[in-house]
């Protein structure tokens, strides 16, 4: 008895494996970046404004947060860039 993939099985573990990290990478990235905006100062109305970027925009969403949602002192060290 074979107990060595054949290359129809192997090719199945990648895809499979490839599909499973593209889709819980991007959910634990949102769910860390969730744990964020709780955790930042912001108003109450600003952290339900970004989650829903956040969760509603896939990509961008995320992005803009980390560019420009995040407080000044945690992004440049509590220094202004000019």
């Amino acid at each position: 008895m074979d107990t060595q993939p054949t290359g129809k099985q192997r090719n199945l573990f990648i895809t499979v494996a490839l599909i499973l990290v593209s889709v819980f990478l991007p959910l634990i990235g949102h769910i860390l970046l969730t744990f964020m905006i709780a955790n930042d100062y912001m108003t109450l109305t600003e952290k339900i404004i970004w989650l829903v970027a956040v969760w509603a925009i896939p990509v961008l969403g995320p992005l803009l947060y980390l560019l420009v949602g995040q407080r000044r002192n945690r992004l440049f060290g509590g220094h202004a860039l000019l």
